[in-house]
């Protein structure tokens, strides 16, 4: 029965997420789209021309997959981020807090959601790309396996951020001075092997590194890093991500006042 239960639960808590998005997709896809695409002018097209091959390829062709990946993580963060806020804003929250299912169940759902959108974003971008270069696909599974657990991880991500958030404003500080920081810095644009070997080490220690240049792998072929490194990263962030939300859930901090 428990288990019953919690899927009907975990079902309910995906649909409404994903309603929630796609019911105003104007707002959450439409923009997403519209940005990527004078990436692909100006920096593909106009810059790109001037700038030649990176990494054996043309700009354009090396840039996509790091573009791709840059609104995968801000659409996935940003949708849980907003979504789980106005849910204890709105004292909604407290109805699943009391709720005969686990905290786990509260937290794949939101996650899921941010993942769904974050996910359908990086396939609108994809398509788009297709308009300005030939894609080219490596590996498939890399490609997978690397959008989804980098959803997951910037999904758990924007939760903690809309637990600690005490107001609206609160959910805009961390991607605006770290996510996006980050972002810009984890080899979208460029390859590490033009930095100077210190410059090289500094960026290692930025995640959204090991994300963007698994995914260019599973495009191109191509990574400045391991790749079994970067699926371990990986792997570190969404077990400590998890573990940290499903404390703070379970102990109530931030949600009960």
């Amino acid at each position: 029965m428990s288990s019953s239960v919690n899927y009907i639960a975990l079902k309910s808590i995906l649909h409404k997420e994903t309603h929630r998005f796609m019911r105003i997709w104007v707002q959450t896809l439409v923009p997403p789209a519209i940005t990527i695409s004078l990436y692909f002018i100006i920096f593909g097209s106009l810059i790109g021309s001037r700038i030649g091959q990176m990494g054996g390829f043309d700009y354009m062709s090396f840039i996509v997959p790091g573009l791709i990946m840059m609104s995968v993580i801000t659409n996935s963060y940003s949708n849980v981020a907003s979504s789980f806020f106005s849910a204890k804003w709105q004292r909604n929250l407290e109805e699943m807090l009391v709720a005969p299912v686990p905290n786990w169940v509260i937290v794949a759902g939101y996650v899921g959601g941010g993942m769904a959108r974050g996910i359908l974003v990086g396939i609108i971008v994809t398509i788009i790309a297709m308009f300005f270069t030939q894609i080219q696909i490596h590996n498939i599974w890399v490609i997978i396996v690397t959008v989804a657990l980098t959803s997951a991880t910037f999904a758990l991500g924007g939760l903690i951020n809309a637990i600690f958030a005490g107001s609206f404003d609160d959910i805009s500080i961390i991607p605006t001075f770290v996510l996006t920081p980050l972002t810009y810095l984890g080899g979208v644009f460029y390859s590490l092997s033009l930095l100077p070997e210190f410059w090289q080490w500094v960026s290692k220690v930025n995640p959204i590194v090991y994300m963007v240049n698994a995914f260019r792998y599973g495009f191109l072929g191509y990574t400045d890093v391991d790749l079994t490194l970067s699926f371990t990263v990986l792997g570190v962030f969404i077990v400590t991500l998890f573990t940290v939300a499903m404390t703070l859930i379970t102990k109530g901090i931030g949600l009960r006042s």
